[in-house]
């Protein structure tokens, strides 16, 4: 829980506006029950809720609903995820997470994900939609027992193409660690801080492009999948993908000049490389 203490002198009531920023915790997990998964614990507060739709899946679907609208400078969410035992989860979003510009303030998002011996969990939000001088820092921690199975993905776009806005300034720092049998397997750490716009025209980093995804896949099989993924990503779609494997975990990069042509090469990897559909959220 996140706690804004703002102070009380005259002076700072009468010359600083007093924002109501919006926090969000959600807390979900589930486990394995007589050969379906069951949802076991449900805690939400503040503007996050998660909701269960009927899935098309051999799992449950659960869908994260931040009922702000948006993530604005200062705004505060954390999410908890446990896959219990014989679990099959998949989190997703309604539609892209859109983080407004900011006037100083970093917004923070936190989400933990703990995956039990024989469950599943993917994690699959739609993409950030980063404005211009948006800040945002975000963390993801999971921790997953050595038979269980995780598949992360991310994507983030920065500015909005409609608007043909590119986020010339901001912040943006993304920190990836993922814990595996008690040890760590994966550890990544991205951060953009001031003219972003012109970091990413450098080859070394975006080479112009706009949008990109990460998707990290753990389990006993992950290594072995390898040429099975490079197989399947697209060639000749305008995005740029590859694949590596090692420590156990399979990790794909994509990058592309729009989160259209990003979508159009990922969504028929996530669904050759699943093997089952994916949450109907990213085809609405």
């Amino acid at each position: 829980m996140y706690v804004n203490a703002w102070p009380f002198d005259g002076a700072s009531r009468s010359t600083t506006p007093q924002r109501q920023r919006a926090i969000g915790c959600v807390a979900f997990s589930a486990a394995g029950l007589n050969g379906s998964t069951r949802p076991m614990r449900i805690e939400e507060s503040g503007s996050m809720r998660i909701r269960i739709p009927k899935g098309e899946g051999t799992g449950l679907d659960a869908i994260l609903v931040n009922t702000a609208g948006g993530i604005a400078c200062g705004d505060r969410f954390t999410v908890s995820i446990e896959a219990r035992t014989g679990a099959a989860i998949t989190i997703a979003t309604p539609a892209a997470e859109k983080v407004y510009r900011s006037d100083g303030p970093v917004a923070e998002l936190a989400v933990s994900l703990n995956v039990h011996s024989g469950a599943r969990l993917d994690w699959l939000p739609q993409e950030t939609l980063l404005f211009d001088e948006a800040r945002l820092a975000r963390r993801l921690d999971a921790t997953i027992e050595e038979d269980a199975r995780l598949t992360v993905f991310e994507a983030v776009v920065f500015g909005r193409e409609a608007r043909a806005e590119h986020m010339a300034n901001g912040l943006f720092e993304d920190r990836w660690r993922i814990r595996r049998g008690r040890h760590l397997v994966y550890a990544d750490t991205l951060r953009l801080d001031g003219p972003i716009a012109d970091l990413l025209k450098r080859p070394s980093v975006g080479n112009g492009a706009r949008a990109f995804a990460t998707l990290i896949h753990v389990s006993p099989e992950a290594e072995a999948r390898l040429e099975f993924a490079r197989e399947n990503l697209s060639s000749g779609s305008g995005c740029d993908a590859a694949a590596s494997a090692w420590n156990g975990l399979l990790a794909v990069r994509f990058c592309a000049m729009s989160i259209e042509v990003l979508r159009a090469a990922v969504i028929p990897f996530l669904l050759v490389f699943r093997g089952e559909p994916l949450p109907r959220v990213w085809l609405s």
